[in-house]
């Protein structure tokens, strides 16, 4: 613990100081939708990119600035758009080309920016790419990694090598048309592009190209550390990867270390590339900076490889998973200061920090930390340095909904036992959003929906928490005013573990406001002394926001060396004076 409190990072203001010709994105606050559980507006129970469209304005009141939509282009849905079969068309579930078009059009009107969901490591096997590879068509035979296998004495074949794919099982599948294995690094149904050949990164860079024209302002990457496999050797062989000994599962993921498939040193240059492609369209058509977001779970020092290098500029924003992924329940203030000061210290010079806590993939914030917790994390993503991404329902503090076994459809559960499907499914965090208290939540006008609704829509939701002052909506949104203030907007940060419960979070500008955000992560009463936390402190501050938790109001005056946290309770607190 006493090495955490030491690595405390106080952030100059030349390293993070914003002018009038800053990119838009360095300080943006991004809002993920999931188009299927968003907005449905033809009453098939699922979401459409008319329902975006319609709650653009939405998106405008709650302050967010950029918005990714996850997948929604054509596919046969075996992973709910994530197995794309053509890259340049919507699938007709989610609505037309024409959708498309005035959703960007109607986006331009609010200034809200619209980021694509990309997905360049695999397509559909429905893809014609892929059936005229598997077919043997010359221009199309190596667009995906293909092996026979091997025959035994016994003539049985087996698999070219024991890798194994996330969503359980080989990841390799045999094509009795083509008479050899495909790699698949998830569903079998998403086979592996090979990036290897040129010819297919030219495919992808014109997926880019295509999108940009019609007025993206940028990709969210998906998976992208996926996309290369180590490179076969001289007889077209791969390796098996090493055994991890905590499972004896061979169908589990976790069953082999993954040292081949995944973190290859080629991938961050593919990123690299694309950024060229984003730059270059920019110069030949103007109009604000485009941007890459790249997920990767990679171990943080390759995820800085993303940035790019002394030569070449990668992603601007390498999604920043070191909270999502290494918090818990129990954590304390020491491992959030860890945490976040780590990314601070290894982030390369003059590039911008980024904070994710939610997304699609995982639990929702309020049931992985408990909903009592849901301000706190709303207000530490808001408030640090950087920019923000909000999965669409945590602004309302939406929990994980109950999806029964038998209404199940994630394949990462639905590939695995009944027994413990809860564990692996992501359907839980993917419950159709909460717009009102009406039938199923105002999601649709129709009779059911694609997952089921959750039970507690009718005190969560959108038209509720509206009228509520302190709901977790409200605060949100006033959050969303507080970023515009200078020293949270362009300052300096300073981020300290006060004690075992209680995180402090700095924000200053000479010539500004000081703003201190104080986060009490447990269950008990906590006073805090600022000034021995923070030195040259103004000696009086006011409440700038406050929760359901406060007993203060906002404007209330409290004096520096005694600040009073009720248990779980979040608050911002500004300088009476400037400094």
């Amino acid at each position: 613990m006493t090495t955490w409190t030491s690595l405390f990072l106080l952030l100059g203001v030349g390293l993070l100081a914003v002018d009038a010709a800053a990119p838009w994105w360095k300080t943006a606050s991004f809002y993920q939708i999931y188009p299927r559980s968003f907005k449905d507006t033809d009453g098939d129970g699922v979401g459409d990119l008319n329902g975006v469209t319609e709650k653009l304005e939405y998106l405008k009141e709650i302050g967010v600035t950029a918005t990714w939509l996850s997948p929604f282009l054509k596919s046969p849905m075996a992973d709910f758009g994530y197995d794309i079969s053509d890259f340049k068309e919507v699938d007709p579930l989610f609505g037309s080309m024409e959708d498309f078009e005035n959703m960007v059009a109607r986006a331009k009107e609010l200034d809200v920016k619209i980021i694509l969901d990309f997905v360049p490591n695999h397509s559909s096997d429905e893809c014609d790419w892929f059936l005229r590879s598997a077919a043997g068509e010359e221009e199309y035979k190596d667009y995906y990694i293909w092996h026979p296998g091997f025959v035994d004495g016994n003539g049985n074949r087996s698999p070219p090598t024991n890798w194994v794919s996330v969503f359980r099982g080989s990841a390799w599948e045999w094509h009795e048309g083509r008479q050899e294995y495909y790699l698949h690094q998830f569903h079998k149904k998403q086979p592996d592009f090979n990036f290897r050949n040129p010819v297919v990164r030219e495919e992808m860079n014109n997926v880019l190209r295509f999108w940009l024209e019609k007025g993206v302002d940028g990709f969210r990457v998906d998976a992208i550390y996926h996309a290369f496999e180590i490179e076969a050797d001289e007889n077209g062989n791969y390796p098996d990867e090493p055994r991890n000994d905590w499972t004896n599962d061979p169908d589990e993921y976790g069953y082999t270390h993954k040292i081949y498939t995944v973190d290859q040193p080629e991938t961050p240059h593919l990123v690299y590339e694309w950024r060229q492609i984003l730059e270059q369209f920019q110069a030949d058509n103007g109009g604000e900076e485009r941007i890459l977001m790249v997920e990767t779970w990679s171990p943080i020092e390759i995820v800085m490889d993303y940035y790019g290098n002394s030569t070449a500029d990668g992603a601007q924003i390498p999604f920043n998973f070191q909270l999502i992924t290494n918090l818990n329940y129990d954590s304390d203030a020491y491992h959030y200061e860890y945490l976040i000061n780590n990314w601070l210290n290894l982030m390369p010079e003059g590039k911008s920090a980024n904070w994710v806590i939610g997304n699609h993939d995982k639990n929702r914030v309020g049931s992985r930390f408990g909903a009592d917790r849901v301000d706190l994390f709303n207000i530490l993503l808001l408030t640090l340095p950087g920019c923000s991404i909000t999965y669409n329902g945590e602004e309302i503090g939406m929990l994980d909904g109950y999806v029964s076994w038998e209404d199940t459809v994630d394949p990462q559960a639905c590939n695995g036992y009944e027994s413990n499907y809860m564990d692996m499914s992501r359907d839980p965090a993917r419950t159709p959003m909460h717009w009102s208290d009406e039938t199923l939540a105002g999601f649709t006008s129709g009779k059911s929906t694609w997952l089921p609704v959750s039970t507690d829509y009718r005190q969560r939701n959108v038209k509720t928490e509206r009228g509520v002052s302190l709901s977790h909506l409200n605060v949100y949104k006033r959050l969303q005013q507080l970023r515009q203030e200078p020293s949270i907007e362009e300052g300096s940060a300073e981020i300290k573990a006060v004690s075992n419960y209680v995180l402090a979070v700095k924000r200053h500008l000479s010539g500004d406001y000081v703003y201190i955000s104080l986060f009490n992560i447990f269950d008990n009463i906590e006073n805090v002394n600022l000034s021995q936390v923070f030195g040259s402190l103004p000696a009086q501050f006011q409440y700038a926001l406050v929760t359901e938790k406060s007993i203060k109001r906002v404007g209330d005056q409290v004096s520096a060396n005694s600040v009073t946290l009720m248990p779980h309770e979040a608050i911002v607190i500004r300088s009476s004076t400037t400094v």
